[in-house]
């Protein structure tokens, strides 16, 4: 009967405690050795979006509608919107950038059937990935595309609140030093999120000092298009000039003859990078010497790559461009 019970007690520990003595410590051995990074990614891969998880993209030139994954989603706007060679920090707060604005828009929706669209004049750009890679150095392809992956999980559920509402996070490419109000871009009323600040560092990029020169005639060509009885004297020096600036020093409004036109106006006729630009009379031609690239509302692109480069991340750069924000997991919205 002892043999029996010493049978039965050794078959106990070898079929079921064994098992989980050893289960326990194989565990134990793969916490040790995992590194951060790896538990990091475990912990992101399994964020679970609540709302907003799944979007429906509209694409414009076909008029499809695809639901998808909104941090997939943004792999591809990410990639269309910021250069892959800026700092890790600046492409992380462009991630949460897009994923608020992205959340803004299905919030207020403007397309019937879909959240948001891919057209950049509408709503944000967006790639396939078939084509960024396609434009990319081919060496650089891979690392390229995953450093934006990256950027993109290790934000994961993160937007941008004011009121605890996602705001309407606009952002363009460099704002010539200092940024601007959005009533002095789309008229209406200022947003208090969206403040001017200054931004230092912009010059040493391509986008931020820009020419067009234009003969008198192109001028008037150019203006012609939305103004047909324009009439400049361009032997009188007062005939075309600056009249007013904005808080972010940019042209609001300017004289062409007998036209007084804005400066956002004067932009999209003459095809200038910015209204932040100064004038140059030259016998029969005329210079406009411009300061940055977009609208110049929000986070400056450039500028959140040169504050990246001083050290600062992601969510400092993000409360220097937006006022009076909290940066909050959406599922807590």
């Amino acid at each position: 009967m002892k043999k029996f019970l010493l049978y039965f007690l050794a078959f106990i520990f070898i079929c079921f405690l064994m098992p989980a003595m050893l289960t326990k410590r194989d565990k134990e051995v793969s916490a040790e050795n995992s590194t951060p990074e790896q538990e990091k990614r475990e912990e992101e891969q399994t964020y679970d979006y609540k709302n907003y998880g799944i979007i429906k993209l509209l694409h414009k030139k076909t008029g499809e509608v695809e639901e998808v994954e909104l941090d997939k989603y943004l792999y591809h706007v990410v990639s269309a919107e910021m250069p892959a060679d800026f700092e890790i920090e600046a492409l992380k707060a462009q991630a949460i950038v897009a994923r608020t604005y992205t959340i803004y828009k299905a919030k207020n929706r403007k397309h019937e059937n879909a959240d948001i669209c891919d057209d950049s004049t509408c709503c944000q750009a967006w790639i396939s990935k078939e084509d960024r890679l396609a434009r990319w150095e081919e060496s650089k392809r891979e690392s390229n595309w995953q450093k934006i992956e990256q950027c993109v999980n290790e934000t994961k559920g993160k937007i941008i609140t004011y009121n605890n509402e996602p705001i309407n996070a606009f952002f363009h490419s460099n704002s010539g030093g200092i940024t601007e109000l959005p009533v002095n871009v789309w008229g209406g009323s200022n947003l208090p999120y969206l403040q001017v600040v200054e931004t230092a560092g912009e010059e040493g990029y391509s986008q931020y000092a820009s020419e067009i020169e234009l003969t008198n005639e192109e001028l008037l060509t150019k203006l012609r298009e939305k103004y047909n009885d324009i009439q400049i004297d361009f032997t009188d020096n007062e005939a075309i000039k600056i009249l007013e600036h904005t808080d972010g020093n940019r042209v609001k409004t300017i004289k062409f003859g007998n036209h007084e036109i804005s400066g956002v106006e004067a932009r999209s006729l003459l095809g200038l990078r910015s209204t932040n630009f100064e004038i140059t009379k030259e016998s029969n031609k005329i210079k406009f010497t411009v300061k940055g690239y977009g609208h110049g509302v929000g986070m400056s692109q450039t500028g959140a790559d040169t504050m990246a480069k001083q050290g600062s991340n992601c969510e400092e750069i993000i409360h220097h461009f937006y006022a009076n924000i909290e940066i909050k997991e959406i599922n807590l919205i």
